[in-house]
């Protein structure tokens, strides 16, 4: 084999390692729904809830909250374990608008990130079973005793 052939084998090695799939962004965990509860005890509820599930919850205004990222773990070295082992952050957007005297839209968002080691960066992935947004409206109707 010549000195060209094997550029030429180098180079093509290089482009095939270097192209691949397009990364096909992941469905929006949102739900949207109508709850039968005035606006203040939707807001009450889904605060409380999200409050509870590790979330710090900031009313941006009225009707818009956002949370920061849930703490997933706990203790002085979960930095350390993050950055080596990865896991999944989750964090949350909501919208209530009062539908009338006695019924609320809500517009629920789980947004997730994951990785899994040091040398990867985080990226989009589907939401952990106990935040998704299916789990959340379940428990925000049960805090409002809704069936």
């Amino acid at each position: 084999m010549n000195l060209r052939t094997g550029a030429i084998l180098v180079t093509a090695t290089l482009l095939m390692s270097c192209s691949g799939t397009p990364h096909t962004p992941l469905p929006t965990d949102l739900i949207e729904t109508r709850l039968a509860a005035p606006l203040d005890n939707v807001k009450t509820a889904l605060t409380q809830v999200l409050t509870d599930g590790g979330y710090d919850v900031e009313w941006k205004d009225d009707s818009t909250l956002e949370t920061s990222y849930r703490e997933e773990m706990h203790g002085p070295g979960k930095r350390l374990y993050r950055w080596c082992f990865g896991t999944i952050k989750s964090r949350v957007n909501a919208t209530v608008k009062a539908a009338d005297d006695r019924n609320t839209a809500l517009k629920l968002e789980v947004l997730s990130e994951g990785k899994d080691g040091i040398f990867t960066s985080w990226e989009q992935v589907p939401s952990a079973l106990p935040q998704g947004a299916d789990n959340q409206l379940r428990l925000i109707k049960n805090a409002l005793q809704l069936l």
